[in-house]
C-alpha cells in the first residue's frame, strides 16, 4: 500500500456526498422544532484537513419547505479553509471549527454573548446565532489509516500531533442553528444531532466501501490475466469488511432499539433502568475509598461503555457478567471493607442492568402500550431483540419492510430504513465478490482453462 493510498479520507462522488448531507440536514430541521438552519462541512484528507461547505439549508416559518444553498458569505465556502487557517493560534480569533476538528468534540453556543469561539463576537462585537456543531467521526482503521507515520498527521500550533491517541478521524462537521434560548449543552437536541452525525458517518463509509468495490472490479476488467493477484491483494481486503458491515447493521438495529425503548419510557413516564442502575453503581464506587486502582478505572470505563452500548438481551447479559459483575467481584475482594448493605445494593443494581436489556420486550410493558397495532408491535420486538451473530438477509428485509409501515411511528425510522437498505446492498455486493474470488482462485490454482474462465467471469460482472 503506497503512501498516496494511505492519505485518503472519505472521497466519494460529489452528488452522493451532497445528497447524504442534505438528507441529514432535512431530518434534523424537520425533527427538531427549534432548529431553523443547517450546514454540513466536509473535512478533507490529511495533513491539510481542508474544510469546505457542502450543503446548507434553511426551513421556512411553517416548517414545510427547506431552501437550499444559503447566500450567506462564509470562509468555508468553496474552495474552503485549510487546517493552518482555522486551527487555534495566538493573536487570532478562536473558531468552533478548530475545536471540533482538533478535539473531536462538539461545540454548543448556548449563550452567544459569551461564546468564546464566535469569530464575529471577537472581531466585530456582533452576536451570532444559538448553534450546535458536531464532528462526524470514522474509525482510522476503516479508512486504512492504521499504518500512518507521525509526519502524516497535522499538528496544532504547539507542534503536537492531533488525533494521535484517538481511534477516529473527523470527516465532516454538522452545524445547526437554533432559535434563541432553545439549545443547551447535553440536551436532547444535541443527542439527536450526535446520533444523526454517527448515521452520516456510517452512510459515507458505506458509499466509500461500495466505491472501493467498484474500483476493484474495474481493475479486474482492465487486467484479466492478473485477476488472481488483484483479488488476493485488493478484493480480499474489501471482503474482510463483511465483519464491519455486520457491525454497522447491529449498530443501526441497536439505535432503533434505543428509540423504541425511549418511546415506551416516555409513554410510562419512567426513567431508564439502565441509567439508574449505572448511576447507582457509580455513586457506590465513588463513595468507596480504597481498593485496587486499576480495577476502579476498569469499572468506571465499563459503566460508561455500557450506557453507550445497545445489545440484545443474550449478548448484553454476557457483557454485563464479564465486564461489570466479575470486575465488581474482583474489586470488592481487593476492597474488603464493604458492608452487607453495600454488597446487596451492588448485586441489585447489576441485576437491574440485566433486566434493562429486555425492557422493550417485557409483556406487561408491551400490553400497556397501544401506540401501534399489535401485530406490528410483536414483529418489531421479535426482530429488535433477536440475538444474531451473522448477516441475516431475510431478517434485514423484514425489518426494512416493517420500517416502511407508517403506523410504526418511531423517531428516525425513515433514516434507519435508508441506512439498512444501503448496508443490505453493500453486504450483497461483498457476498458476490467473495464468491467470484473463490471461483477465480480455484481456477487459477487448478490451471485448467483458467484464462478463458477468468475472461468469461469478468464479462459477466
Amino acid at each position: 500500500m503506497s503512501k498516496e493510498d494511505l492519505v485518503l479520507s472519505i472521497e466519494i462522488e460529489e452528488a452522493l456526498l451532497k445528497k447524504a448531507c442534505m438528507e441529514v440536514i432535512e431530518t434534523i430541521l424537520f425533527c427538531l422544532p427549534n432548529a431553523f438552519k443547517g450546514t454540513i462541512y466536509r473535512v478533507g484528507k490529511m495533513p491539510g484537513l481542508l474544510v469546505e461547505r457542502i450543503a446548507s439549508g434553511i426551513i421556512d416559518d411553517d416548517r414545510k419547505t427547506i431552501t437550499w444553498g444559503l447566500p450567506t458569505k462564509s470562509g468555508y465556502a468553496s474552495p474552503g479553509k485549510s487546517w493552518l487557517e482555522y486551527r487555534d493560534e495566538p493573536a487570532r480569533p478562536l473558531e468552533a471549527m478548530g475545536w471540533c476538528v482538533e478535539r473531536q468534540k462538539s461545540w454548543t453556543a448556548e449563550d452567544p454573548s459569551n461564546d468564546s469561539r464566535s469569530v464575529r463576537l471577537q472581531t466585530e462585537r456582533k452576536l451570532e446565532d444559538f448553534q450546535h456543531m458536531e464532528p462526524v467521526l470514522v474509525r482510522k482503521s476503516d479508512l486504512k489509516l492504521d499504518m500512518y507515520s507521525s509526519t502524516d498527521f497535522p499538528t496544532n500550533y504547539a507542534g503536537d500531533i492531533i488525533w494521535k491517541d484517538s481511534d477516529y478521524v473527523v470527516v465532516a462537521v454538522v452545524k445547526i442553528h437554533f432559535r434563541p434560548n432553545t439549545i443547551r449543552m447535553n440536551s436532547a437536541e444535541t443527542r439527536v444531532i450526535k446520533k444523526l452525525s454517527r448515521s452520516l458517518g456510517t452512510e459515507l463509509l458505506s458509499h466509500q466501501l461500495r466505491q472501493d468495490s467498484v474500483r476493484a472490479m474495474d481493475e479486474l476488467s482492465r487486467d484479466r490475466l492478473n485477476a488472481c493477484n488483484i483479488l488476493a491483494d485488493s478484493l480480499r481486503n474489501a471482503i474482510t469488511k463483511s465483519g464491519l458491515i455486520i457491525s454497522l447493521v447491529k449498530q443501526e438495529i441497536g439505535y432503533l432499539r434505543d428509540e423504541w425503548e425511549r418511546v415506551l419510557l416516555e409513554h410510562r413516564n419512567e426513567k431508564s433502568l439502565k441509567e439508574e442502575g449505572i448511576n447507582r453503581l457509580r455513586n457506590i464506587l465513588a463513595a468507596m475509598d480504597g481498593g485496587d486502582k486499576d480495577l476502579r478505572a476498569i469499572l468506571i470505563n465499563a459503566h460508561k461503555k455500557f450506557l453507550d452500548l445497545s445489545l440484545p438481551p443474550g449478548q448484553g447479559r454476557q457483557w454485563v457478567e464479564m465486564q461489570i459483575e466479575s470486575r465488581w467481584s474482583e474489586f470488592l475482594n481487593s476492597y474488603k471493607r464493604e458492608s452487607d448493605g453495600e454488597r446487596e445494593l451492588i448485586k441489585q443494581s447489576i441485576e437491574e442492568l440485566k433486566r434493562s436489556l429486555a425492557f422493550g420486550m417485557d409483556p406487561e410493558v408491551l400490553a400497556e402500550y397501544k401506540g401501534i397495532p399489535e401485530d406490528v408491535k410483536n414483529e418489531l420486538v421479535g426482530i429488535l431483540y433477536e440475538d444474531t451473530n451473522g448477516f441475516d438477509a431475510a431478517g434485514m428485509e423484514r425489518l426494512i419492510n416493517l420500517l416502511s409501515n407508517p403506523s410504526l411511528n418511531i423517531p428516525s425510522q425513515e433514516r434507519t430504513k435508508k441506512s439498512l437498505i444501503q448496508l443490505k446492498v453493500l453486504a450483497e455486493t461483498m457476498s458476490q465478490l467473495e464468491r467470484n474470488t473463490n471461483f477465480l482462485l480455484h481456477q487459477v490454482l487448478n490451471g485448467n482453462g483458467a484464462k478463458k474462465d477468468i475472461e468469461n467471469l469478468t464479462n459477466l460482472n
